[in-house]
């Protein structure tokens, strides 16, 4: 009992924790009822979070912690409860509680009164707000019950990229809020934007917001308030009990706008908007929210391919899939981390499969670093096993007219949410499959009313009968291929179109985590590997195309570490080259999504960085494919192209040195090359000797060096099998040999580093030997010889010609007193 008392003085909020629009978040106090008394908690959460956090299940999903948990428990139901403060209430004034998400339905109490029932509070992707005035006292104990989502229920899903979580994200996983304000709410407030897109100097601005009348009585009274500075008012009645969607019909007109860019066409410029609901010259309910003034539009090329244009101006898409954490417990800083990550690697789009996040955060932080989104429902829904009641083509299995009002419904809680963000681009309201008619226009109907932006009815090549073609293609592959395939006029994957979701397959991490995952006993590479791989049970579930791939190219590997090098070059030149085949072949060309960013779990497949947050190589290779100038080698035509992915023409020196055995033949010349273009520099000859090294570098008029690329080039390439082309990959009959890669490299590098500022190192790498370096890892540890993290690398995994020096710098925002450096 004294405990328990002392959980409820922790978990009592005071006014003083209300923000200016007298919101209060309940985060913390909560607590969850076990078999054994309560346990705390926090929210968002999940039970499988909450339980990891309290030491009563494993935390990381080796195959031993997965088998330990007991997924019985989970089919009961489970409750959370926490307190809160209310100050006595003044006239007019009322008090909501909102839920953004539970998964899957509640039953919810206030101070033991049931205030909604499961039956009304179900699917996690709808949001709920109710009127608690007459049930809120000074101190108040909410309690939700919360049950798991039954077979053929839409919810929470990670498809095949992962094992299915043993509680299926059961629990409250998204924000709950009690809200004091006069009669009248406002929510969902969004400004959508007009660009002159020719001048790019002046911009229109329509205000959009929600009302609802809280009282039995019709009130008169004004919404008004600034955006960018600029005021507005317009006079409103709403009736009694009215919920109301409003636009205002008067356009703000502004003059030479500060525009929202992805961030590398320019700055993510965001501006404020202030909103007031006034009735009586007294505030109802004010809302404040950031925006960017932008314009986004969508369309079909001639050739039939979805793109994009940004203010304007054509805009390639370059990006990577994403995913929350299994037991979604991402916070603000782990989304900064990785956002960062995504911005670093200097691609511009964030592809979810899923409409992620346990807050809004990870939206807004997009909206802050200049990262466009792709948001959408998964394709979870659209295959049997994973839904778990039949499915119908080319629909999916939301058929039933339950499922289908309730995804509508849906869709539109999300949208109305989410619509205030710039960096939103696009929904996906199919992924594999399209929705079925009815579905589509619950979603045309509503989007013409409240948002601007366009749907895609699926990430893959399908037809509509309501908006034609997608404009998208999902031909895979999803396992290896070489990077010549991306360039290869018959690769169903390769560089055309608007390709959604494709990869190499396995991309491990760095050998570090892997001892997390495995412990020290790497060697040889076993089926506890198994577990870390997809969940899926027909494809992708075992390193046994990695292997075949290594042994065909190199011979067996001897150790660990001769594993983990093949597997990196595998790894960051087939990536590198997905990302580079689509800017040199920019004509026919819109966007090229990297299946996938990031780790749900610890794994080793699909990722730019791993579930420690570790980056590993293909992560800098697909940094240096995507830097803004680049030169680019095309493994199809044989020649190098310099490309821009800026607004302005460049004017820049091109080099090329190229290594046959031990003749070196170099050419330099000046090149121009204009925004979203690619333009041929140089031809490559490879004949007259079994592989070569090319060296790529761009500088500009005061010899400042721009960018550089590198290419192990072996003069035979690869044979596919076209014919045996699946959606997982298309099979090579016979590899093109890496084997003399042994003979030509020395790793025999030496480093120097100096602090150059708080957190920030310069390293300088020297290859002191008559051969080429290869792939040289550079790490910053602490003392006590773990990884560092953040690390930001300018680059990494280095490849220097004999005799070179490379400098590179190391940012570490929380650096220790000592950093231990090495390169190997």
């Amino acid at each position: 009992m004294k405990l328990y008392r002392l959980l409820l003085l922790i978990g009592t909020l005071t006014m003083s924790d209300f923000a200016s629009a007298q919101t209060l978040r309940l985060t913390e106090g909560w607590q969850v009822e076990t078999v054994n008394g309560w346990i705390p908690a926090q929210v968002p959460s999940t039970l499988m979070g909450v339980l990891t956090a309290n030491g009563m299940e494993p935390e990381a999903l080796t195959a031993a912690d997965y088998a330990r948990i007991d997924k019985k428990q989970f089919e009961k139901s489970w409750r959370y409860r926490t307190t809160f403060h209310i100050p006595s209430l003044k006239k007019d004034e009322h008090v909501l509680l909102s839920f953004d998400g539970i998964c899957y339905r509640a039953n919810v109490w206030l101070n033991g009164r049931l205030i909604a029932d499961k039956q009304e509070m179900a699917g996690p992707f709808r949001q709920f707000e109710f009127d608690i005035t007459k049930e809120t006292a000074k101190e108040n104990e909410l309690t939700v019950e919360v049950f798991r989502a039954q077979p053929g229920e839409p919810s929470i899903g990670f498809a095949d990229w992962n094992p299915r979580p043993a509680d299926e994200n059961m629990g409250i996983f998204r924000e709950v809020r009690v809200k004091v304000c006069g009669n009248v709410a406002i929510s969902h407030s969004a400004v959508r934007s007009r660009v002159n897109t020719q001048t790019l100097d002046e911009a229109w601005l329509t205000i959009a917001t929600e009302l609802r009348n809280l009282t039995d009585k019709e009130v008169s009274g004004s919404i008004q308030g600034t955006a960018d500075g600029q005021p507005f008012s317009y006079p409103i009645r709403l009736a009694a009990g009215e919920k109301c969607r409003l636009t205002i019909p008067t356009e703000i007109h502004i003059e030479h706008p500060r525009l929202w860019w992805c961030h590398h066409m320019g700055t993510p410029e965001l501006c404020d908007l202030h909103l007031e609901f006034v009735e009586n010259d007294k505030v109802s309910d004010a809302e404040d929210i950031r925006f960017g003034i932008r314009e986004i539009r969508s369309y079909l090329t001639d050739e039939g391919y979805r793109a994009f244009q940004l203010n304007g101006k054509e805009v390639l898409l370059r990006g990577a899939g994403w995913t929350d954490e299994i037991y979604l417990r991402d916070t603000p800083s782990t989304n900064r981390l990785q956002l960062e990550y995504v911005r670093d690697m200097n691609m511009n789009t964030v592809r979810l499969e899923g409409f992620w996040g346990n807050s809004q955060n990870l939206y807004d932080l997009c909206d802050e670093l200049g990262l466009m989104i792709l948001v959408g429902w998964s394709c979870h829904w659209e295959w049997e096993d994973y839904l778990g009641s039949p499915t119908e083509e080319p629909y999916g299995g939301i058929i039933s007219k339950e499922n289908i009002a309730l995804v509508a419904q849906s869709f539109e809680d999300q949208v109305m949410w989410l619509r205030r963000h710039p960096s939103i681009i696009a929904w996906f309201v199919g992924s594999d499959r399209i929705p079925k008619p009815e579905l589509e226009q619950c979603y045309r109907q509503f989007l013409s009313k409240e948002d601007d932006r366009d749907y895609l009815i699926s990430a893959k090549g399908q037809v509509s009968e309501l908006s034609g073609p997608s404009g998208t293609k999902m031909e895979g592959p999803y396992e290896y291929v070489g990077p010549s395939y991306w360039y290869l006029p018959e690769a169903p994957g390769g560089a055309f179109g608007f390709n959604t979701e494709t990869g190499i397959g396995a991309q491990l991490p760095v050998k570090e985590s892997l001892q997390k995952m495995l412990g020290d006993q790497l060697f040889p590479v076993d089926r506890r590997w198994d577990i870390l791989c997809t969940a899926s049970s027909s494809e992708m579930n075992s390193l046994k195309k990695l292997n075949e791939v290594i042994h065909y190219r190199f011979g067996d590997a001897k150790d660990i570490d001769e594993y983990l090098y093949r597997a990196d070059m595998l790894s960051a030149e087939s990536t590198k080259a997905m990302f580079e085949s689509f800017r040199v072949r920019r004509s026919h060309t819109t966007g090229i999504i990297q299946w996938m960013l990031n780790g749900a779990r610890p794994g080793i497949y699909w990722q730019l960085y791993d579930y420690y947050k570790q980056p590993n190589a293909a992560y800098y290779a697909v940094k240096r494919a995507n830097a803004p100038l680049q030169l680019i080698y095309d493994y199809h035509s044989k020649a190098v192209y310099a490309v821009n992915e800026t607004l302005s023409p460049a004017r820049l020196q091109a080099s090329m040195r190229l290594l046959k055995g031990q003749r070196a033949i170099q050419e330099s010349r000046q090149t121009e090359v204009s925004p979203a273009m690619a333009v041929k520099v140089f031809d490559i000859d490879l004949t007259g000797s079994p592989a070569a090294f090319l060296f790529l570098q761009l500088t500009d008029d005061n010899g400042t060096v721009i960018a550089t690329n590198d290419y192990f080039l072996p003069a035979e390439d690869d044979t596919y099998d076209w014919a045996n082309t699946n959606w997982v990959h298309t099979p090579i009959t016979r590899y093109a040999s890496y084997a003399m890669l042994d003979n030509m490299c020395d790793k025999s590098c030496q480093m120097t580093t100096k602090k150059i500022a708080e957190g920030v190192y310069e390293a300088t790498v020297i290859n002191r030997s008559d051969k080429v370096a290869f792939m040289t890892r550079l790490t910053a540890k602490n003392p006590q010889g773990e990884l560092l993290c953040p690390a930001y690398w300018s680059d990494n995994y280095l490849t220097l010609a004999p005799g070179e020096t490379r400098t590179v710098t190391c940012r570490i925002p929380t650096a220790p007193k000592e950093v231990l450096f090495s390169c190997f």
